[in-house]
């Protein structure tokens, strides 16, 4: 039911009211005060509505922030002295979507053990209800505007900067309000909210953030930042228009954000070329599943200055541990104020990269196989996430999909005759397992 990014699917179908009812029921069996807060989705009105319920049935007090951004939700946990958030969004998904994500007051999102125990009080269908005069009250609550607060007081200084901000129809109108604040000449592009995502589609890909990168590039910005539907990821375009790639961003907030000796958590999926970035600075990178829950819960580890993941989720452990896209937004500007950034990602490597998919109906064994193989014939293995074997002169990434018939396969080297090597490699290691 819980996926690491929470329930998320298509609405009437896999993602109800019902649903919703349900996990209010059982999030309210160990809760007395949730945060709520939703995307634009017209669906995230009744579904908040339900989710609503649910919890007021069981005693627990609600308090709804209305249209937020999943940061804000995130935060607004602790900031409220709340037990928990829910988020009622589909992040980057398309607009026929939308789900429910969880949060701790720490605002990490529920791990796998708080999912588990919300996903066995859901089947257990048991609910404790409480009487007529006992139920949860609900309320609206403000916090957007402490959100934004708390951006402007994470940079130092005026940052004097021209910025468009594609806000992708979504709720990540915080960023726009902080970079005022913070002495921005900001420009915007599809900032009006609405869960349909007319201007774009909700995932701020290269592909889909064109008009972005031109705007940036043939005017006289500075910078461009772009948010999906509920604002938990940022990309951002240099000066000069050019879109910079999710390992390009990890390792430049990385370097700011970590000292030497220091680590950051990324996913086993990152490119090499940011470990060798950072290791020139003395920072060592710790490695973890792919997904945001996972790379929070590294960050919780005191050496850990900074997590982020190629495809736009950054987590600074000092401030929060939910994936801020807005304050995100306000640190590239800072770094941009500070030297331009099309200059600064001159000094990160870049290294090729190879993907294939094998298709397979028997994916766990596919994959059982593998490892086992692997494990023999290979000294530096990881099994966090699928297979990760690191040779002299790359590594390759052996992981099942979660949602379709495949076992992708992940390559990358400083040459790349050595990254097709390992493709060809790793390919054929798991054709051979099929």
């Amino acid at each position: 039911m819980f996926g690491t990014s929470g329930i998320r699917g298509p609405v009437g179908d896999e993602v109800t009211a019902a649903l919703a009812l349900r996990v209010g029921r059982a999030l309210g069996a160990e809760t007395d005060r949730v945060v709520v807060g939703r995307d634009p989705r017209e669906s995230g009105e009744l579904l908040t509505d339900a989710l609503a319920a649910g919890l007021r049935e069981t005693g627990t007090d609600v308090l709804d922030l209305g249209g937020a951004a999943t940061p804000t939700v995130g935060r607004a946990v602790a900031w409220e002295g709340a037990d928990a958030g829910v988020s009622v969004t589909a992040s980057h998904n398309p607009p026929e979507d939308n789900g429910l994500k969880l949060w701790q007051p720490s605002g990490q999102a529920y791990d796998e053990a708080g999912r588990q125990r919300i996903t066995e009080r859901i089947q257990a269908d048991d609910p404790d209800l409480e009487a007529w005069n006992t139920l949860g009250d609900r309320t609206t609550a403000e916090a957007a505007e402490r959100h934004v607060e708390a951006l402007v007081d994470a940079v130092d200084g005026s940052l004097n900067r021209s910025v468009v901000v594609d806000v992708g129809n979504g709720a990540g109108g915080v960023t726009v309000d902080a970079l005022v604040e913070l002495g921005c000449d900001v420009e915007t592009l599809n900032a009006q909210p609405d869960g349909r995502f007319p201007g774009r589609p909700s995932e701020p890909t290269a592909e889909n953030c064109e008009a972005l990168a031109t705007l940036v590039g043939e005017g006289d910005y500075d910078l461009g930042i772009a948010h999906d539907g509920d604002a938990d990821r940022m990309r951002a375009v240099a000066g000069d228009g050019t879109y910079l790639p999710g390992d390009t961003l990890l390792a430049l907030f990385a370097a700011d954000a970590a000292e030497a000796g220091e680590r950051v958590a990324i996913p086993v999926d990152t490119s090499l070329a940011v470990e060798d970035f950072l290791a020139e600075r003395g920072v060592d990178v710790t490695r973890t599943p792919v997904g945001d829950v996972y790379v929070a819960e590294a960050a919780t580890q005191p050496d850990v200055a900074f997590g982020g993941e190629p495809s736009g989720a950054w987590i600074w452990p000092e401030a929060t541990l939910c994936p801020d896209g807005p304050l995100a937004a306000v640190r590239i500007a800072a770094l941009a104020a500070d030297e331009p950034l099309e200059s600064r990602i001159e000094a990160i490597p870049s290294y090729p990269i190879r993907r294939a998919n094998v298709e397979t109906g028997e994916k766990q064994a596919v994959m059982a196989a593998v490892e086992e193989h692997v494990l023999a014939e290979y000294e530096s293995v990881e099994t966090l996430d699928g297979v990760r074997v690191s040779t002299d002169d790359g590594w390759f990434l052996i992981r099942a999909s979660g949602t379709q018939p495949l076992v992708r396969v992940t390559a990358e080297a400083r040459e790349a005759e050595a990254a097709e090597a390992l493709l060809k490699t790793a390919r054929e290691l798991v054709e051979n397992a099929r």
